[in-house]
């Protein structure tokens, strides 16, 4: 896992270090580390170092003394750097020392001069706000168009207007086609819309190691999503893996049962027991012979965790169902109209004994808890107050469970925002949740993977294509 840490923590740490390390030593190792980033992108680009042109927006605090110091680097090796100060002051000596090495100084009131130095720059560092970012960055009209039309912009740490600690962006937050950040990750470089603003991200090492306490949350890598996803043994067979049940599809929805159910079965070899009548059963069994019909939970036989919701309605047939699969002594997933009608059980969440993961989008999770401010607070809170696994969905997925860090999914994409392709994920949760899996990491996983998925696609895609997609991302 990729830890992320808040900006408290990294502060505490780079304070810890700075203890046992010389002054100055942490400053010049991050200002090195992104003096060869901005290099290797300007070779990317064709250019050579000697006569590359940089303009750096330098802030008054850390990350603006960062710059200033990469600049005395990239000036080294014969680029043209160019300072921008955006406030009256600079880190303390980084200006005397960037100025030492032939840097230039322009001033920001010189509108018209700044607008043309920053739009005829190869490459433009912004290091105006960093970990105390999140307000508006405020630059110049002609100067903020300037920006945010180069196609080389590097954000030092967080890209300056994105909350280093939730993702959020302010208006005219910089877009950074390469972030590079020191010691850690932090939560706005995997969450939507920072993560967007940040571009690639690129970790220096500048030695804070053990100082970093436990990470408030994660990111998982696809390494460690293939290595644990469930497979048979050489001497298994169709119960090895585990059994899940779903539950859903009604006479009006009967196509959320057959996504559902593909998403189930496509995830791991083994059985998948769906629940429901016709027409839905027809379907299920049109679609997916290979799937096992059952009247009623009290018939299904085994099984080893739940799906429901997906397109079971809210009537008194889907209310039924919903009690009857939460009455039951197995994990459960709980999606779409399983949400809607979970409102008025909330309370009997904590005192159930199986895990449960519910897996609302934002309209869902607001109906059913409160307002969002950010997702990652959100999630926590709510799987503090139920006792469940949160699985949020939304640019960004956060998988939030009690006492454990968030899992933040880095591969969502726009091709999911299309209808039915919930019901799939609630199906590969289930699956996996079915095999044993932990409840967190099951949903974690099949979040990752159904992503995956949809990324792996040439073109737009439906739900119905997802299942066939999953079987090809996991068979690569």
């Amino acid at each position: 896992m990729i830890g992320l840490y808040t900006t408290q923590q990294v502060r505490d740490a780079e304070a810890a270090l700075m203890r046992d390390v010389p002054e100055g030593s942490l400053m010049e190792k991050a200002a090195y580390g992104l003096a060869q980033h901005v290099l290797r992108l300007l070779r990317a680009d064709g250019l050579s170092a000697y006569g590359a042109r940089v303009a750096l927006l330098v802030g008054p605090g850390g990350n603006g003394g960062d710059a200033l110091h990469a600049g005395r680097f990239l000036r080294a090796r014969g680029v043209a750097v160019t300072a921008l100060p955006v406030a009256d002051g600079t880190y303390p000596g980084a200006m005397a020392a960037f100025a030492r090495t032939g840097g230039d100084v322009l001033s920001l009131t010189d509108v018209p001069a700044a607008a043309d130095l920053v739009g005829r720059a190869d490459a433009v560092l912004d290091g105006i706000a960093g970990l105390g970012s999140g307000r508006a960055v405020g630059l110049p009209d002609d100067v903020a168009r300037a920006v945010a039309a180069h196609p080389c912009v590097v954000a030092v740490d967080v890209p300056s207007g994105v909350a280093a600690d939730t993702g959020i962006a302010a208006p005219d937050a910089i877009q950074a086609r390469l972030t590079v950040t020191f010691g850690c990750h932090k939560p706005a470089h995997a969450l939507a819309p920072g993560a967007r603003h940040c571009g690639d991200v690129e970790l220096v090492d500048i030695g804070l190691g053990d100082r970093l306490p436990a990470a408030t949350a994660g990111v998982l890598t696809e390494d460690e999503v293939r290595r644990s996803w469930p497979r048979q043994p050489y001497d298994g067979h169709k119960y090895s893996t585990g059994v899940v049940g779903v539950a859903a599809g009604s006479a009006k929805y009967a196509g959320a049962a057959v996504l559902c159910v593909g998403g189930a079965l496509r995830a791991k070899p083994g059985m998948v027991r769906f629940l429901g009548e016709p027409p839905a059963s027809d379907r299920i069994i049109e679609a997916w012979p290979e799937c096992v019909v059952a009247p009623s939970v009290a018939d299904a036989g085994r099984t080893d965790a739940w799906v429901v919701g997906p397109g079971i309605g809210t009537d008194d047939r889907g209310r039924r169902l919903l009690e009857d699969v939460l009455a039951a002594d197995r994990a459960a997933v709980v999606d779409a109209d399983g949400l809607t009608l979970l409102k008025d059980r909330l309370g009997e969440l904590p005192d159930r004994g199986p895990a449960t993961v519910l897996t609302p989008h934002a309209g869902e999770f607001e109906r059913l808890f409160f307002p969002i401010d950010d997702p990652l607070s959100a999630a926590r809170r709510a799987a503090d107050e139920t006792g469940c696994v949160v699985l949020l969905k939304g640019p960004t997925t956060v998988v939030a469970a009690p006492g454990a860090p968030a899992l933040v999914n880095p591969t969502g994409s726009a091709r999911l925002a299309t209808a039915g392709t919930g019901d799939v994920l609630s199906g590969i949760v289930g699956a996996l949740l079915a095999s044993g899996l932990e409840p967190r990491l099951a949903a974690a996983m099949g979040a990752y993977a159904h992503g995956c998925a949809a990324r792996a696609a040439a073109g737009p895609i439906i739900a119905g294509d997802l299942p066939e997609l999953l079987r090809r991302w996991l068979s690569a």
